[in-house]
């Protein structure tokens, strides 16, 4: 069965990647999976806020190969646990519908001392969505992880800007960075809720249809 969706990644921690993947997922009608979640010490996990979000049952969300504790990188809460990740225990779960699959932090984190979350994009053969502030700083940090993923001859479905509308950086990333701005999710003055998701998913949606991956 070959799998279409996208693998949604991002320029930092704390990017919006969960919100991003929760819209797709509404906008897809698509199932979601977290390979590694780190945190759960701290809160219930991205694929319940997800679950919640988008409206999914549970059979649509994934569960994770390694769930960890600490609010860590996935190399550093591993270690804490006595666990070692292995690239080789990741494979795309079996689905009918398109798949959304959520990293942890970004694309240079550590998954073990030798491979990074990159390993897993390219692992999994899914395009990429990028999320990325759309302040200050934003085009350094979008272009250098856009660099890294050609680097790799990894495909990429566009990026995708959280924050408030910047038209320069917007302008600046399309031009430098070749790629398409696939929306530029308004900074919510509440906790994102499944009424705001179901409202910002026709946008995402609307320009980045899912895309079979690029190997089988």
């Amino acid at each position: 069965m070959t799998t279409s969706g996208a693998f949604v990644t991002g320029t930092d921690t704390g990017i919006g990647k969960t919100l991003v993947s929760a819209c797709l997922v509404r906008a897809w009608a698509a199932d979601y999976w977290k390979p590694v979640q780190t945190g759960l010490a701290e809160d219930p996990g991205d694929s319940a806020t997800v679950a919640a979000l988008a409206g999914l049952s549970p059979a649509r969300v994934h569960p994770p190969v390694y769930e960890l504790a600490a609010p860590l990188s996935p190399h550093a809460a591993a270690a804490l646990e006595n666990v070692t990740i292995a690239l080789d225990d990741f494979t795309l779960p079996a689905t009918a519908r398109p798949l959304v699959v959520e990293g942890a932090g970004g694309l240079l984190v550590p998954l073990n001392r030798s491979a990074f979350m990159i390993d897993l994009v390219a692992r999994l053969g899914l395009p990429v969505v990028l999320v990325a502030r759309s302040t200050l700083g934003t085009i350094n940090h979008t272009l250098l992880s856009l660099e890294a993923l050609r680097a790799r001859h990894l495909p990429i479905a566009g990026v995708v800007l959280n924050g408030p509308d910047n038209p320069g950086n917007r302008a600046a990333i399309e031009q430098f960075g070749c790629v398409p701005i696939l929306a530029v999710l308004p900074r919510l003055n509440h906790t994102p809720d499944a009424k705001a998701v179901a409202g910002l998913a026709g946008e995402i949606g609307g320009r980045c249809p899912p895309i079979p991956p690029a190997k089988g």
